[in-house]
């Protein structure tokens, strides 16, 4: 396949001139075979930070009990399960990018999955402590799993969410690792290959004897065909069990069918914009632009404005059926969403989640890196507080107006949420250190059709039509790693 020209109306996935198969490869390994560079220590000594202050809150958490956090009789839910669907949600787009775009045949994803992959892995990671630290005792967090009559008890309580989640975690989190880990494998062996000492030892190890023979690869391929079959529904039906913790009560506000789409593209929403605000900085900090070009960027600032607007239709939804079932609970349920005591929340969420990503439809706004950068931010701001709006502003006001309560967060509460990031970003850039960030077999078989050079070849051959070369052109002005200059001598 790679031995075909493609068409010079695509815009090229792999920029710059004169590169070979070795300079990806050092390009890719730099960060992994070099000490880390200046800006590197400073965010890992940011988010180690971040983590100390979540091992102090989950510590406390556990000594101290639930009650340290802001939780009352009438909000019993509140940080915590909004932090754990936050950062579910962000790890949806690395199923997408990696097992949907690669069914498609979408070759754009061959810069960006691995990043995504690992993403994904830790934020379950994160979304998982949650779950075990809002338990009532911790260490009894086996429960939830089917246990044998030995242990006293008959199965698990499949009434509670707990296991919902545990079930949607536990196997999201294996077939994402799987996938991630088989991709790894020939790209661990090429840092094997050029190792010495115990560093070769470990990723010999790792590298479970990859050969790089024929007939491994023809295995390779089928397996991440099939492991990307399996991950496909995951992408739909772990965000569907997750948003039914909500919808299968009868809470107003939560009793709705609109929830599981709803909760799925709010996840890929997330999920994209936070591999926005990851491979920004990485690919300037590694200097990568070559590998993940503005066309990558574009592309993933597409799907924000398509998953951004299909959560603003389901926001107006919610609206319509409140009015439209002539529930009075229903009703006033989103009225004191939007007017009440938590309003300022409320407009947060339209705010970032269906303003701010209108202002993609603007090329320029589309193709700016800062600007895109701090939009990823404020989209995954705007996620949080949905979940926060959804959560507390359904609970705080019951059917009994005695019961009615305001929910407070402690300085746990704060420290849990906080921490995790930076316990997110700790296993991040940990990552960045030891493994490509980059697939680099996959960005190889790119380089002879989708590359910049590839193209070069073809408009120098001359049988290519001057329209087509000229709009080619045209499109590589968005590029800030492409020289200009030279197709002006052309």
């Amino acid at each position: 396949m790679s031995g075909h020209n493609e068409s010079i109306l695509r815009e090229p996935l792999i920029t710059g001139q004169d590169i070979t198969y070795a300079q990806i490869t050092s390009d890719i390994l730099d960060p992994v075979e070099n000490k880390p560079n200046k800006a590197w220590w400073i965010g890992f000594i940011l988010a180690l930070c971040g983590a100390t202050l979540w091992l102090v809150a989950v510590s406390y958490t556990f000594w101290n009990g639930i009650g340290s956090w802001g939780l009352n009789k009438t909000v019993g839910w509140a940080w915590d399960i909004t932090g754990f669907v936050w950062w579910v949600g962000i790890g949806h787009a690395g199923t997408l990018i990696s097992a949907v775009l690669l069914l498609f045949r979408q070759n754009w994803r061959n810069s960006i999955n691995r990043s995504a992959e690992a993403m994904t892995i830790f934020a379950v990671i994160c979304a998982a402590t949650y779950v075990v630290s809002h338990m009532g005792r911790p260490w009894l967090a086996y429960w939830v799993l089917p246990l044998p009559n030995q242990f006293g008890s008959l199965w698990v309580n499949f009434n509670s969410p707990l296991v919902w989640d545990m079930f949607a975690i536990s196997t999201y989190f294996s077939v994402s690792l799987l996938f991630w880990y088989t991709g790894l494998l020939p790209d661990i062996a090429t840092i094997r290959d050029r190792a010495t000492g115990l560093r070769r030892k470990i990723y010999s190890i790792f590298s479970f004897g990859w050969s790089g023979n024929v007939k491994t690869w023809q295995r390779f391929e089928t397996v991440s065909l099939i492991l990307a079959g399996i991950s496909t529904p995951l992408v739909l039906s772990v965000h569907t069990i997750v948003s039914m913790d909500f919808a299968t009560s009868v809470i107003p506000g939560w009793h709705t069918t609109i929830f599981p789409p709803y909760f799925v593209a709010g996840a890929i929403f997330s999920g994209f914009a936070m591999v926005l605000t990851l491979l920004l900085v990485a690919r300037k900090v590694l200097g990568l632009e070559n590998y993940i070009t503005m066309f990558h960027i574009e592309s993933m600032n597409k799907i924000i404005i398509l998953t951004g607007s299909i959560v603003g239709v389901a926001y107006i939804t919610e609206f319509f059926i409140a009015w439209y079932s002539g529930s009075e609970y229903e009703a006033y349920a989103f009225v004191n969403r939007s007017t009440g005591p938590y309003w300022w929340a409320y407009w947060m969420m339209m705010t970032c989640n269906v303003i701010s990503p209108q202002l993609l439809w603007f090329k320029k706004i589309r193709l700016s890196i800062p600007a895109t950068w701090i939009l990823s931010i404020v989209v995954n701001i705007g996620m949080w507080f949905e979940r926060f709006v959804i959560i507390v502003t359904s609970l705080h006001r019951d059917y009994l107006p005695s019961s009615w309560a305001m929910f407070y967060p402690t300085w746990v509460d704060v420290s849990v949420f906080v921490g995790s990031i930076g316990v997110f970003f700790t296993l991040f850039l940990l990552f960045l250190r030891v493994l490509p960030s980059i697939a680099i077999a996959e960005v190889k078989l790119l380089l002879k059709s989708s590359s910049e050079q590839a193209k070069m070849a073809q408009i120098k051959d001359g049988h290519l039509d001057k329209v087509h070369v000229k709009e080619y052109v045209e499109s590589l002005e968005k590029f800030d790693s492409v020289k200009q200059e030279e197709y002006a001598k052309i």
